[in-house]
């Protein structure tokens, strides 16, 4: 999955030229907490009931990389 990602990110701040990639994760999905972390994202905050899933509205936790960073 890192090195699935890590291609993503590269071709996202390469060739389209992006210069900032978000990820909204649910606090209790540990895995892909470790991944973006592992990949350089930062977190920048805390969205309450940011998205229903299974009719239950769920919060996430706000993290982004920068391309400069």
């Amino acid at each position: 999955m890192t090195e699935g990602l890590s291609l993503v990110i590269k071709q996202a701040f390469g060739a389209l030229r992006l210069h900032r990639l978000e990820a909204n994760v649910q606090p209790s999905n540990r895995a892909s907490l470790r991944l973006i972390r592992r990949l350089g994202f930062h977190r920048e905050g805390f969205s309450p009931r940011y998205l229903k899933i299974r009719g239950r509205w769920r919060d996430h936790e706000r993290w982004a990389l920068l391309a400069d960073e």
